[in-house]
């Protein structure tokens, strides 16, 4: 995925998206006795997103073994479009977010595996890109971890603030 360097502040964040050929999906429905986002107080927090396509996985398998960092990265930001659909559903429009406060990355990856940072920028970026530096930077952390669900590569969760 290739970031354009200037953020136009006219365009509305689904068009910025769309500008990156990105479209917000469905939302996921929950595998498990969660939900995808939920409120509290002025913040969303998000379930944590698989880079799901039109219900599937495109990539499977350990960043560092089967699969690439730039793959990985592509994924990652693959999550944070489906976390941005999860907290659209929540609280009704993207417009309404404030500040993308953090971005939790985690990266299946094998034990010699040290770049889960470079993974996770594909959400951090995809998000600095859209939103534009005084809502999109965000506090972060992008941990290894021996295995996804899925056999997925990244899983992304996200907390933002908006405004009611």
């Amino acid at each position: 995925m290739t970031m354009t360097p200037a953020y136009p502040t006219d365009l509305r964040i689904e068009d910025r998206l769309r500008e990156f050929g990105l479209d917000l999906p469905q939302v996921a429905a929950p595998v498990g006795a969660y939900v995808p986002a939920l409120i509290s107080g002025d913040h969303v927090y998000t379930s944590g997103q698989l880079p799901l396509t039109n219900g599937k996985l495109a990539v499977t398998g350990k960043v560092g073994a089967t699969v690439t960092v730039d793959e990985a990265k592509n994924q990652a930001a693959i999550c944070a479009v489906n976390a941005l659909a999860a907290i659209k559903a929540a609280i009704g429009s993207l417009e309404q977010i404030t500040q993308i406060v953090k971005v939790v990355g985690f990266v299946a990856s094998t034990p010699e595996f040290t770049q889960q940072p470079a993974v996770v920028n594909g959400a951090s970026e995809l998000l600095g890109e859209v939103f534009g530096p005084a809502i999109g930077a965000h506090a972060r952390s992008a941990v290894g971890v021996a295995a996804l669900p899925l056999d997925a590569p990244v899983e992304i969760e996200i907390t933002v603030r908006f405004r009611k």
